[in-house]
């Protein structure tokens, strides 16, 4: 793990240490009492963060996940089975885990209102099971066994500060691993996150698995806080304010989860000194919750934007220049075999009546950039969605390497060395560059980067510090950032979406000589879509001219791009007439 990932956590640690430390020092034993409390429900709120604010799901059950912890440790407790609480709220988060995975299942087709309503319907059913049991202990009286050092409330605060700061810190080790970019990927655009190899059912039900682990252990604190428990503790209408209030703060960050744990467990004992409705508060959260879906920024997100404006103005964070490394530290290139990267015969594909590719055949040769071109609607972006496995049905075949790719969903043929760019950028602007080039290179046939392949692949293209966030970065440069990142997975061929957009004409011309080297320096194949001639002109061997679906030439582009039927079809120019 690098330096530079540990130091986010050893930061956080270090304030949890200090906080607690105050807590317990200044505080008075109710006020701590109330702590506890807090710490309970931002961890509660972490688990919601993670498929929310990473993920980009909704969910609107997590209280159930916490009611299976809280039940599970209460058996344990009146079973009396060994290893105390410490041990019983990790079984109690495994046992949530299964439900977890099996309200994820339903998020690999539903998004939005639809998975919500799923989610909201399994709450429903958990109230009614619940209303119907007893919380094990409750007729004996026998309340849950808190570890013998932290047994007071001022110890306990602290062992649940522990288990806070443990998953905090977690968390954020995930939220800097290639899983915790996908996730973010994921929530920005699926479709984006395939072609770079990600599993989308892996991913999303793995952030619904660890969440509903992370629920359980809340609901197995809870357990050890109030000792017995009931239904009302874990009904659907404390799900619905979880939900509002990790929109509203950002669970998905450290601080925005103690935030939220804090209003969640301070603002009803305000109304309740001020002598007012609670209802009341849930209402605000909701329209908290509602300007933060609307402005696109939480509290949490709201304070690191403030914050790093006063450390700019006060001149200490530190200035964030372009990459520059050795382009002798370049990644080395994957040894290919000969002959074809990419091979297309009798492509089609129709919609309905309408055939978008009429029996298109196109061979991409190892070690060569090939062009295709056409006018808008021609086929272009449908070739690349069906050699990509975007498109579920097509006639034809595509292989790669020699080897069928049929059958086979977007994010195998990315594993296996199709990469592609798209015609407008999807990258998760929650990234850093450094970050984004990781995912992006993940599993494309090498070994992961290291810092100086990294800033050597970045500063080949002139793009920014890999400490850059990438809301940070104009539009013309993430193309090249998007480009980078396919390139540095060295895979068999890379397609490029018109990779020139929003580049001035030299910086064009320079993108042209990038992407005729990437052959010898990545090992990849090339195949460019581009409406830009000059581009199309300097970089590729061969190009093949599309015009409603069919291909009417290829070759050479010299001699490719001065026949008339391409002149007429792609440059609108007619044969001129002779003269009378």
């Amino acid at each position: 793990m690098k330096h530079a990932s540990l130091r986010p956590v050893l930061t956080l640690l270090a304030v949890a240490a200090v906080a607690g430390a105050a807590v317990v020092g200044l505080l008075p034993g109710y006020w701590i009492f109330l702590a506890t409390s807090v710490l309970i429900t931002a961890i509660a709120l972490q688990s919601l963060g993670l498929v929310t604010g990473r993920t980009g799901m909704i969910a609107l059950c997590q209280m159930s996940f916490a009611g299976v912890g809280a039940w599970t440790v209460g058996y344990l407790n009146v079973a009396e089975a060994p290893g105390g609480l410490a041990l019983w709220i990790v079984l109690g988060g495994l046992a949530a885990v299964p439900l977890g995975v099996a309200i994820g299942l339903p998020a690999l087709r539903l998004r939005g209102i639809n998975l919500a309503i799923v989610t909201l319907s399994f709450a429903v059913a958990f109230d009614a099971i619940l209303a119907t049991i007893t919380f094990p202990g409750q007729v004996n009286f026998l309340a849950v066994a808190r570890p013998a050092i932290f047994d007071s409330d001022s110890g306990y605060f602290i062992f649940v500060l522990i288990v806070y700061a443990l998953i905090a810190a977690a968390l954020e080790l995930l939220a800097r691993s290639r899983l915790g970019a996908a996730w973010l990927a994921i929530r920005h655009s699926e479709r984006a996150a395939a072609a770079h190899g990600v599993s989308i059912p892996m991913a999303k039900l793995s952030a619904f698995a660890i969440s509903a682990f992370i629920a359980g252990v809340s609901g197995g604190l809870l357990a050890g806080y109030l000792g017995t428990l009931v239904s009302e503790n874990f009904s659907m209408m404390q799900s619905l304010v979880l939900f509002a209030v990790a929109t509203m703060a950002g669970a998905h960050l450290a601080e925005g989860a103690i935030i939220g744990g804090i209003l969640v467990t301070m603002f009803p004992e305000l109304l309740r000194r001020l002598d007012l409705a609670q209802d009341i508060g849930n209402v605000l959260f909701a329209l908290g919750a509602t300007q933060a879906l609307s402005t696109g920024e939480t509290i949490a997100e709201t304070f690191r934007r403030l914050k790093h404006m006063l450390a700019r103005r006060l001149g200490r964070e530190r200035e964030i220049t372009a990459a520059a490394a050795p382009l002798g530290d370049l990644p080395a290139p994957v040894g290919r075999a000969s002959g074809p990267a990419l091979q297309i015969s009798g492509l089609t594909v129709s919609y309905g009546r309408v055939v978008a590719l009429d029996s298109v055949d196109l061979t991409v040769p190892a070690g060569s950039v090939v062009g295709l071109i056409g006018p808008n609607g021609a086929g272009k972006s449908t070739f690349i969605d069906a050699v990509t496995g975007f498109l579920e049905s097509y006639e034809g075949e595509v292989r790669l390497e020699g080897r069928p790719l049929e059958g086979q969903p977007a994010h195998r043929r990315a594993l296996g060395g199709v990469r592609r760019t798209w015609q407008t950028t999807r990258i998760a602007p929650e990234l850093t560059v450094g970050a984004y080039l990781d995912l992006a290179a993940g599993h494309g046939g090498g070994p992961a980067l290291d810092d100086a392949q990294r800033n050597a692949v970045l500063a080949w293209l002139g793009c920014p510090d890999p400490a850059t966030p990438v809301a940070q970065v104009d539009a013309g440069t993430r193309r090249l950032l998007d480009v980078a990142g396919v390139v540095a997975a060295r895979p068999a061929v890379v397609l490029l979406d018109e990779p020139a957009a929003g580049q001035s004409y030299q910086e064009t011309l320079a993108l042209g000589q990038r992407i005729a080297e990437i052959p010898e320096l990545f090992g990849s194949a090339v195949l460019l879509v581009e409406h830009d001639m000059d581009l199309v002109r300097s970089a590729c061997s061969s190009v093949t001219v599309l015009d409603f679906g069919r291909v009417i030439a290829a070759g050479p582009p010299a001699r490719t791009l001065e026949e008339a039927e391409v002149k007429k079809a792609y440059l609108g120019i007619e044969e001129e007439r002779a003269s009378a």
